[in-house]
């Protein structure tokens, strides 16, 4: 089996990102960003774009690379590849527009992370992204 690519989007907005708390397949309970599967010839962009729209009906403006995750889950024999992306609010209120893969939703901080934390987002935690993700953050208060 080969591994799959995936995104998972920080939408900054007032010094804060959306997270939510995942439903259904692996992961079932733990918090993430919006994201999924990268659909076939989908740039990193148009995937952020559309995840995001799909998932929480917000609209998301200057999307960028942030980081990479090699994340194996033993327990669902399931290898994949998390694209994270940094993008800005533009638009719309959140809403749980998928309620068969997400039960909750909510904008928080690093200082406020809720439990438990989806893989993919304990390997973000622990690599040499983060310091560019939380100046990335820090950067969008001013603007």
């Amino acid at each position: 089996m080969q591994p799959r690519p995936g995104v998972a989007v920080f939408v900054f907005r007032d010094g804060k990102f959306l997270m939510g708390q995942r439903k259904g397949s692996h992961g079932a309970g733990s918090w993430s960003a919006p994201g999924g599967w990268l659909e076939y010839q989908e740039s990193f962009e148009d995937a952020a774009a559309r995840e995001v729209m799909e998932e929480t009906g917000v609209k998301i403006k200057n999307i960028r690379f942030a980081a990479l995750t090699n994340n194996i889950f033993r327990d669902n024999d399931i290898h994949s590849l998390t694209v994270w992306m940094i993008a800005d609010w533009g638009g719309g209120e959140a809403v749980i527009n998928e309620p068969d893969k997400f039960i909750d939703q909510k904008w928080v901080d690093f200082d406020s992370l809720p439990e438990p934390l989806f893989l993919p987002w304990k390997l973000l935690l622990a690599s040499h992204f983060l310091k560019e993700i939380k100046l990335q953050l820090e950067l969008s208060r001013n603007n």
